[in-house]
């Protein structure tokens, strides 16, 4: 490869750093035509990117960065493809469930590392705490609930105080008679 295109590898590769807010390090080593295929299916599904890279491009790509990524380079061995997302726990999610499929003794893909909500997950064990890992929507969605539940409670507690309050009244107001 001409050095020419090395440094326009490394500059796309930057630029969708910087595009991208959330990435995953996946060692596919050993994954044939059709598992690769499969895998970027799913990919496409869950509106993922993925890239296959070789790690020398990806390292001087990590270095260029204005973000410190030097607690993945350990990982960058073997065959290594990067998943983009936008979405801190969708591409932990999908890999979830690939890995769940594969056939007995199969061990890729696997995570190598991860880089999300500015944090650093390196090792296959990481993979649960990324799953676990809440979207924006998610937050968003959980906020509005817990802010609608009080508002509900004090609702339906002047409402019933309401009928409350007016049959003993109306109680009242019948005796005198």
């Amino acid at each position: 490869m001409r050095k020419e295109d090395k440094g326009l590898i490394i500059e796309k590769l930057g630029e969708t750093l910087k595009q991208y807010p959330h990435f995953y390090l996946v060692d596919v080593t050993g994954l044939d035509a059709a598992r690769t295929s499969a895998l970027r299916r799913t990919c496409f599904k869950n509106e993922v990117k993925m890239v296959l890279v070789k790690n020398t491009l990806l390292h001087k790509a990590f270095e260029a960065s204005e973000i410190d990524f030097e607690p993945l380079y350990g990982v960058l061995k073997g065959t290594t493809a990067v998943i983009f997302s936008q979405v801190a726990n969708a591409p932990a999610k999908m890999l979830k469930d690939v890995i769940s499929k594969n056939p007995k003794g199969v061990t890729t893909p696997a995570l190598k590392a991860a880089y999300a909500e500015e944090g650093f997950y390196v090792g296959a064990d990481q993979l649960d705490a990324l799953c676990a890992i809440k979207s924006k929507n998610e937050v968003i969605a959980e906020i509005v609930a817990l802010l609608q539940s009080p508002a509900k409670n004090v609702v339906s507690a002047l409402q019933s105080g309401a009928n409350t309050i007016h049959g003993v009244l109306k109680t009242l107001g019948e005796k005198a008679e």
